[in-house]
C-alpha cells in the first residue's frame, strides 16, 4: 500500500463569486470608478495624457497620437468583459484622470487580477490613486474572491514598487512570459489572498484617513510601512 500523499485543505463554505460587470460603480472620497466609455470619458482623459507617451511604455497598446486614435481604442474596450475597464473620475472637479481593469477573471477559481492601469501625471502619487486601487481590491474580496493578482513587466520598477506598497506579496518572475510591441517580457507576479485582506484593509483605511495627513497634505505614516507586516514575501529587486 502506498503512503498517503499530501493534498490541499478542503475549501468549505465558499461559493464562486460573480464576475464584475459594466454596471459596476465604486465610490470613494477622492474618486469614482465607472465603466470606461468612449463617449463619456475619452475627450476628458485624453486632455490629461496627451503628449505623455512614456505612460504607455509597458502597455500592450499606445501611445496614441490623436484623440481620434484614443477614442477608437476606448470604443473597442467597451464591449470587453475581460478585461473590464473602469474609468477613474476625480471627485470634486469631475476630471477623468485614468483607467484600470479587472482581468483574468476566473470566478470558479476565486481569482481575479488588477491590471492595464493608466494613471495620468495628475493622478500619480496621490491619495486618489491609492484609493482607486483600494476600492478595486475591496470589491474583489467583498465579492468573494480568494486571490487578487498584480502582474507587470519585470523591468517596470515603478509598478513593482507600487505592488509592494499596496501590500501584494512577491511570487516570482516568469521568464519570457510573452512578447509585446515586438519585445520580450519577463513578468513579475504578485498577489494578495483573502487571509491577507482584513489586515490590508485596515492599513489602507489608516493611511487614507484625513488624520494621516498634515496641513500641507504630507503623509504621517507611509502605506508601505503599514503593509510591510502583511506581506509574506518582499520583492528582492527593490
Amino acid at each position: 500500500m502506498r503512503d498517503a500523499r499530501p493534498i490541499g485543505p478542503a475549501v468549505t463554505g465558499w461559493t464562486p463569486p460573480p464576475a464584475p460587470g459594466p454596471d459596476l460603480v465604486l465610490e470613494g472620497t477622492h474618486v469614482r470608478l465607472e465603466h470606461l466609455s468612449a463617449q463619456a470619458h475619452t475627450a476628458l482623459l485624453f486632455r490629461e495624457i496627451e503628449g505623455e507617451d512614456w505612460l504607455w511604455d509597458y502597455m500592450p497598446v499606445g501611445p496614441f497620437n490623436s484623440a481620434a486614435q484614443f477614442h477608437r481604442f476606448v470604443h473597442e474596450t467597451e464591449s470587453s468583459r475581460d478585461p473590464l475597464f473602469l474609468a477613474i473620475r476625480a471627485r470634486g472637479d469631475d476630471r477623468v484622470v485614468g483607467f484600470a481593469s479587472f482581468l483574468r477573471i476566473t470566478p470558479e477559481a476565486g481569482s481575479i487580477e488588477v491590471g492595464f492601469i493608466l494613471m495620468s501625471p495628475r493622478l500619480q502619487r496621490t491619495p486618489a490613486a491609492t484609493e482607486a486601487m483600494f476600492l478595486m481590491m475591496q470589491w474583489a474580496f467583498d465579492a468573494g474572491y480568494r486571490r487578487y493578482e498584480w502582474k507587470c513587466d519585470a523591468l517596470n520598477r515603478p509598478s513593482r514598487r507600487a505592488a509592494q506598497r499596496f501590500g501584494f506579496s512577491y511570487e516570482g518572475v516568469f521568464r519570457q512570459a510573452t512578447v509585446y510591441k515586438g519585445r520580450n517580457r519577463d513578468t513579475a507576479w504578485f498577489a494578495v489572498i483573502d487571509a491577507d485582506w482584513p489586515a490590508l484593509k485596515e492599513a489602507f483605511q489608516v493611511w487614507l484617513a484625513p488624520s494621516n495627513f498634515d496641513g500641507e497634505g504630507q503623509q504621517k505614516e507611509s502605506l508601505a510601512d503599514l503593509t510591510r507586516l502583511v506581506r509574506v514575501a518582499s520583492d528582492p529587486a527593490l
